[in-house]
């Protein structure tokens, strides 16, 4: 099973990494995959199982592509590997190609067969999972019986309409190596008892978070030294910052120090067989508000196969007499089986008619699901499904439910959404106008969906903008793009792909490269949104979100709002005067850690790391852009001497980079590596060793190193470390990458350098304060620094450097060439070296430093589902705050929750009430003084402040004369005047803030104004 590591494509798998990890990814890289059933179902399982990257994908389907694949169960819609050209084909023969072009590390092969050929147990041999879609239950518990008896992990899985199943059996005894895929924990310990029960007591900067029956092992405990690497211990939590471990009596006395680690434990699962399970399931719950629902689908689904077998097809759509004998065969079942609790006719009787339904966002929550069960099953990584899911979203019915008749094929390649909702309402989705904002793994899975689901196809449209062009790390999640894309815009390919899965989308969609913001307000502009129905957001940053969130609010647009991390999702809708926004809610701010810690007092590698990054940066970027600005702002120096206390360190650099330092040869940038690392990993050491001895103690009398503070040590230099050389060699090429010059990674170049450079000795100095905490006000150099004026002389004026210019470093991460991440992994493991922290590899700063997101394609399919189930709504018009459904999943474990939106805030003034959706509106341009009259008038209150962006129009501290002239003015001619900037030529609104009190003069909320300019 073993592989090597140098396979695992990092720069094409870089996000998936780090969400699974390269152990897992080496167990999936010899992993077999059959899947049988290439409709839409299983092309989406196939889709993302490739993109994951498992040895070979097998795609078992001879049936062929038939002219009702455009009209009846197997429709286009479903399976967007499929073309009209395509008819008359195998559809396993069809689909494999464009599957093997998503992932040339995979190769995905069709088992043959022949049309009507029956599946057999012989030919699912020599697979480690195998996965079964739209098979009878017959079939299913055949090569179940046989799939449980010989080892090999099996999954079955149908989606019917708005209903969806998956049931999971990976045999007897499997063993799952990481159920939840969570950090281990760990934290500093400052007391061990020496105890029957031992009691561990940890630095109270932060609660541990463990719980009764996780397992813990230490290390650097002083004293009690076998516990150092033990084997893992199990926890009985105490408190927040303590846990007893067992017995530690035999052992040494604790001493001081020591680290504990969370440890993984195995968890051993035990699968029932299918024949078994359906007489005795276990259900995960996906929504605790339908608690009692996957009872009734388990008989339902049963029904629907018995149904099948009886007639030979499904029960049609909406037709009662085939929903009225569903029901009496789950009633058959169900006695027949002995299960408990009622069922419900009416579920059974919609899961009936939506029995020949396929809808694409329901095949991508189920599709995206089980892609990740079968990532578990090969890599026994996080927790599997035991062992039945029972998914639906009936609330995405619209409200006036179809006929019979509407639901009739027309044929068409929507019929399987029209079989669930009707012909009227799909003519509502093709009428829809959407704006997609970002086309990247969320925006491609939507575009992808919409496609199929035939939005805008009508009077429609869809807009899409992306200013990011492709990169390698993206093929492994934005399945739309290929290699042969690379460098192009994002938006641009993704619109060419969907127009090409549907081309009734020819000419009803429009790609941009223009970022959503306040300087392309001229693009997005009022009547951009007026031709929209709503927004779906697929960003990747808070900022831009906020920003689109106001702009939805402000022009009240409903708004799709998702995100991932790694295996975790979320999904909410905004909806106009019913629920809050985006930005009502916020996330709490991330801890950050105190700048003391990094610079002095490091005591994870997460310091070193962030020490590296910033250490970057200010060797080879910010002194850069300061040479820059020197050479090109003709009144630097003057504001140089005016702000004299924060410039004198820039000065500095600059001379140092331009004069004294600036090299002519490579050797000369060798010398100044080796340089750097004497003065950051020795001398910086020595000082502060030199200032804060080991043997220092606090005002209190405690050692002051303890705790979490570490006592370093200086490193000495020496070429045969490799560690020390990597930082040399990273360090001389990119500090000659500043200056345009050629570099090297010759060995012997470097210690042709090396051996011959005089290194000078450091005496550290007297009197260096170091800054213990961040309240702490910055040390003085005991030296008093150079005088600025000096030095601002010692600089060559930039006359004499016309055209001269230094190249700043851009941070990328992403370029494995560019000695970027390679030279912040050498400085942080350098650092940790010097603290006696454990070192990182490369890949785990490379997240760090690079800030990273974990990402991976199944959580990415199954959160646009999900948007997706809510896009339904949004088009329905539904006005009810119950018929919407934030959602988070986390399929790790797996878990779904479901809330209703929160309902937007009521606030209220004079007795009167408002929400954020409500606002004041003034047409005409009107005047200060008619705007202000109005409010007394009307409302009875007083204005006392006006604004509009950050300009204040008007308050009582106004003098007279200027009060009385702005007060005549026009809103327009207003802002004018007081920003001194011209109003857009696009505006045709300005957005006012005003403060106002009411009779009893108290300062009250009132919606924002709109002044409109028309």
């Amino acid at each position: 099973m073993d592989i090597d590591e140098q396979k695992i494509d990092e720069g094409l798998y870089s996000r998936q990494l780090y969400v699974l990890g390269h152990e897992a990814m080496k167990r999936m890289a010899v992993s077999n995959v059959l899947i049988v059933g290439a409709k839409g179902l299983g092309v989406e399982i196939a889709k993302n199982t490739v993109l994951a990257g498992v040895k070979s994908v097998t795609i078992y389907d001879p049936e062929p592509v038939a002219i009702q694949d455009l009209g009846t169960q197997a429709r286009l819609l479903a399976g967007f590997f499929l073309r009209e050209a395509d008819v008359g084909k195998p559809r396993a023969a069809v689909t494999v190609p464009r599957l093997a072009e998503l992932n040339a590390y995979v190769p995905v092969k069709d088992l043959g067969g022949h049309a009507g050929q029956p599946l057999t147990t012989d030919v699912i041999s020599g697979f480690q999972v195998v996965v079964l879609t739209d098979v009878t239950l017959a079939k299913q518990l055949e090569i179940n019986d046989w799939a449980h008896a010989n080892g090999v992990h099996f999954i079955s899985a149908d989606v019917r309409g708005l209903f969806g199943t998956v049931f999971c059996d990976f045999g007897t005894r499997f063993t799952c190596i990481d159920p939840t895929g969570a950090q281990p924990l760990t934290g500093m310990t400052v007391e061990i008892e020496k105890e029957k029960d031992a009691v561990v007591t940890c630095l109270d900067e932060t609660r541990h978070g463990l719980e009764d029956g996780d397992f813990v092992t230490f290390s650097e405990v002083q004293g009690m030294f076998e516990l150092n690497g033990c084997k893992p211990r199990k926890v009985t939590v105490k408190g927040p910052y303590t846990f007893s471990i067992g017995d530690t009596t035999g052992f040494h006395d604790y001493v001081s120090g020591g680290i504990f680690t969370q440890v993984k434990m195995p968890k051993i699962i035990d699968f029932k067989p299918l024949r078994e399970s359906l007489k005795a399931p276990e259900f995960l719950i996906t929504d605790f508000a339908k608690f009692d629902r996957p009872s009734t689908l388990h008989v339902g689904f049963q029904a629907l196969s018995a149904f099948r077998d009886k007639h030979g097809h499904l029960p049609k759509p909406r037709n009662e007499s085939d929903a009225t004998e569903v029901i009496a065969l789950s009633k058959e079942i169900h006695k027949a089986s002995g299960l408990e609790g009622d069922l419900d006719e009416k579920i059974l009787q919609e899961l009936s008619f939506e029995a020949t339904g396929d809808i694409s966002p329901m095949v991508a929550v189920i599709g995206g699901y089980v892609a990740q069960e079968v990532l578990k099953a090969v890599s026994a990584k996080f927790h599997p499904t035991v062992q039945h899911l029972y998914f639906d979203s009936l609330e995405s019915l619209p409200d006036q439910l179809p006929t019979e008749a509407e639901c009739v094929p027309v044929p068409s390649r929507y019929d399987g959404q029209i079989a669930v909702f009707g012909r009227g309402f799909q003519e509502k989705i093709a009428n829809y106008r959407e704006f997609l904002v970002g086309s990247g793994a969320i925006g491609c899975e939507m575009l992808k969906n919409w496609s199929m689901m035939g939005l805008a196809t009508g009077k429609g449209i869809i807009h899409v903008t992306d200013l990011d062009t492709i990169e390698k790390s993206n093929l492994n999640r934005q399945f739309l793009f290929r290699a042969k894309d690379l460098g192009n815009f994002k938006s641009e390919v993704a619109a060419a792909a969907v127009i090409e899965m549907n081309p009734d989308l020819k000419g009803k969609i429009i790609s941009h490269q223009d970022a959503v913001g306040g300087e392309t307000e001229n693009v997005y502009d009022d009547s951009f949104f007026a031709h929209l129905d709503g927004v779906t957001n697929a960003l990747d940053n808070v900022k831009a979100r906020m920003y689109m969130d106001r702009r939805c609010v402000f022009f009240q647009k409903p708004l799709l709002e998702s995100g991932t991390l790694g295996t975790l999702g979320n999904t909410q809708v905004v909806v106009p005067h019913l629920t809050e926004s985006y930005s009502s809610s916020q996330d709490p701010p991330e801890k950050s850690t105190p700048m003391c810690t990094v610079k002095s007092f490091p005591n994870a590698i997460e310091h070193t790391i962030e020490w590296a990054r910033q250490h970057f940066d200010n060797l080879f970027v910010k002194p850069i852009q300061s040479v820059n600005q020197y050479l090109t702002d003709p009144s630097f120096k003057e504001t140089s001497l005016k702000y004299s206390g924060t410039q004198t360190e820039t000065i500095q650099q600059i001379r140092d980079y331009l004069v004294r330092y600036k090299p002519l040869t490579f050797e000369e940038c060798i010398q100044w590596g080796r340089l750097q690392f004497e003065e950051n990993y020795n001398n910086s050491i020595q000082q502060l060793l030199y200032s804060l001895p080991k043997d220092a103690v606090t005002s209190t009398g405690t050692p002051f190193w303890s705790g979490p503070k570490r006592a370093p040590d200086a490193l000495k230099f020496t070429s045969s470390d490799p560690l020390h050389m990597e930082y040399v060699i990273c360090a001389a090429n990119l500090h000659a990458a500043n200056y345009g010059l050629h570099g090297s990674t010759d060995p012997e170049l470097f210690k042709k350098v090396l051996n011959s450079m005089f290194v000078p000795k450091f005496e550290p100095k007297s009197g260096f304060k170091v800054q213990i905490n961040d309240a702490d006000a910055p040390p003085e150099n005991p030296d008093g620094g150079e005088d600025l004026s000096d030095l601002l002389a010692s600089l060559p004026p930039p006359s004499s450097l016309v055209g001269y210019r230094l190249l700043p470093a851009e941070f990328e991460k992403d370029d494995d060439s560019n000695f970027h991440i390679d030279f912040i992994t050498a400085a942080s493991n350098l650092r940790a070296s010097n603290y006696g922290i454990t070192v990182a590899d490369r890949h785990h700063t490379k997240q760090i430093a690079g800030k990273i997101i974990p990402a991976i394609a199944t959580t990415t399919a199954v959160v646009s589902g999900l948007v997706c189930l809510e896009l339904y709504k949004l088009i329905d018009g539904k006005k009810k705050l119950e018929a919407y459904k934030n959602g988070f999943v986390n399929l790790a474990l797996p878990f779904f929750g479901f809330s209703e939106p929160i309902k937007a805030a009521q606030n209220t003034y004079n007795g009167k009430e408002w929400t954020l959706w409500d606002r004041f509106e003034f047409h005409h341009d009107p005047t200060l003084q008619e705007i202000v009259d109005y409010f007394q008038k009307e409302e009875k209150l007083e204005v006392s402040m006006v604004s509009s962006g950050v300009s204040m129009l008007w308050s009582p501290f106004t003098p007279k004369k200027k009060s009385e002239e702005r007060l005549r003015m026009k809103i327009s001619q207003l802002v004018e005047n007081v920003s001194r900037k011209p109003v857009p030529s696009h505006a045709k609104n300005l957005l006012v803030e005003m403060m106002v009190n009411d009779e009893e003069g108290e300062d009250v909320e009132i919606p924002f104004v709109v002044v409109h300019l028309d």
